[in-house]
């Protein structure tokens, strides 16, 4: 319900400025994020000195999944921050508690200098970066969702993804530029703490940046409302329709996004042959591809609804995931891997781009920062962070191909959501928040 208090509607300028500072500072999380993935190759023997190549991966992997099981905790605690003290100022903390953990990792001492301390500091920093990004997820979601018009909401929230790939590229990038630059043992004694060192400097220039972001005019409308406030107890009483749909579309979307992004990196070169300068340079073209597909489809979301694009991503991942990656085992050719990894980037596109405002679409204003934020961390936790712990188990023992169809079977389980749930451009509950 609004009040005396809700701003005016932001200008043309003021929305896009908003759209693009809350991005930015997306892009930057997910930096963070994505550089423990991108340099593991490097620093796993230093953390983990013991065992062979694939068993010291599945240690970094370990820790990988321990973050994510750190990020419900961040959607819950930030969630309920974001609904009751804004959006902007959850989006501030988020970002102040990633720097903190790149930081942690990049000055971290290794296992030959503090032997059972060193992976223990690096569980801590990602703990709190499993912190940083659960919170990120509801507040960036909530708020490019809220300041998006209502005509182009797709489009716009799709960014989110954008700015995620960004992140991704970005780490991809550091590390092309450092295998260039340096030695491979330089890279595996030091080089790999230079990554972590600039994704610290650039989160202390992105809270500047988020400082100056405009609040919703949802979260101020929002202020009206005199039902129960956000918290866990309220979302799953209240909402658990709504919440129950979000961990059941998200399941096999987050595992394929996992499957065929930062675990693809890995496979290329653990099951493929190829050696990590080739699969970096594929997953990176890959990637930059998978990034501009994201408006595109976000802004057919806008025209032919949400519903259809997500049971396109289920049909399109049930027939083609195992196939995908048998064609990879196999696969000499770079070329060939780069169109074998687009494709599958491609068909998560339907879930990607507008997974974002489907979920935020599904709550009222007082309650979308967590309702977006605790169900989706639940799913990613499940299912996302442990795909490449499940990948390299499985390869482990020789049976790598059930993970295939492991991706396939839980892309399944989201294609009867996506079947079942109804159209959320036709029921926006954000269209109600100014009634």
């Amino acid at each position: 319900m609004s009040n005396a208090s809700t701003p005016p509607p932001p200008s043309r300028r003021n929305r896009l400025f908003a759209i693009f500072g809350g991005s930015a500072g997306n892009l930057v999380e997910w930096y963070d994020w994505y550089v423990y993935s991108a340099f593991a190759l490097y620093f796993a023997p230093i953390f983990f000195p013991e065992g062979d190549k694939t068993a010291q991966l599945l240690n970094t992997a370990a820790i990988f999944a321990v973050g994510f099981f750190m990020r419900p905790i961040g959607a819950w605690i930030m969630g309920v921050y974001a609904d009751r003290n804004g959006r902007k100022a959850g989006l501030t903390l988020s970002i102040g508690l990633m720097c903190a953990g790149s930081l942690l990792i990049a000055v971290a001492p290794g296992y030959a200098q503090i032997g059972y301390w060193s992976p223990a500091l690096l569980i801590l920093a990602r703990l709190m970066q499993g912190l940083s990004v659960g919170g990120e997820y509801g507040a960036s979601a909530t708020y490019l969702s809220e300041m998006a018009s209502q005509k182009h909401r797709g489009f716009f929230s799709s960014f989110q993804y954008v700015t995620l790939i960004m992140g991704q590229l970005l780490a991809l990038a550091v590390l092309i530029a450092l295998q260039a630059a340096m030695s491979e043992a330089a890279l595996e004694a030091w080089g790999w703490r230079i990554p972590f060192f600039i994704g610290g400097a650039l989160a202390v220039s992105v809270l500047y940046l988020r400082r100056r972001l405009m609040e919703t005019q949802s979260f101020a409308a929002a202020k009206g409302h005199d039902g129960p406030k956000s918290s866990m107890f309220a979302l799953f009483r209240c909402y658990p329709g709504q919440a129950a749909l979000v961990i059941a579309l998200t399941a096999g979307g987050t595992l394929a996004f996992y499957a065929y992004s930062t675990y693809m990196q890995k496979f290329l070169v653990n099951t493929s042959g190829f050696s990590r300068e080739t699969a970096t340079a594929i997953m990176a073209c890959a990637l930059f591809v998978y990034m501009l597909l994201q408006p595109v489809v976000g802004a057919l979301s806008d025209r032919i609804g949400r519903r259809p694009i997500m049971i396109g991503f289920g049909v399109l991942g049930v027939a083609a995931t195992v196939w995908i990656f048998r064609s990879l085992e196999s696969v000499d050719d770079p070329v060939a891997a780069f169109f074998l990894v687009l494709f599958a980037l491609a068909i998560v596109s339907g879930y990607t781009a507008i997974n974002a405002v489907v979920k935020a679409e599904l709550f009222p204003a007082h309650i979308r920062a967590l309702g977006v934020a605790l169900p989706y961390a639940i799913a990613n936790a499940l299912f996302g962070g442990t795909a490449e712990y499940v990948a390299f188990y499985l390869k482990d023992i020789g049976m790598e191909q059930a993970f295939y169809w492991y991706v396939t079977g839980m892309i399944g389980v989201s294609l009867i959501a996506y079947l079942t749930m109804r159209e959320t451009k036709r029921h926006s509950l954000i269209d109600r928040d100014l009634d």
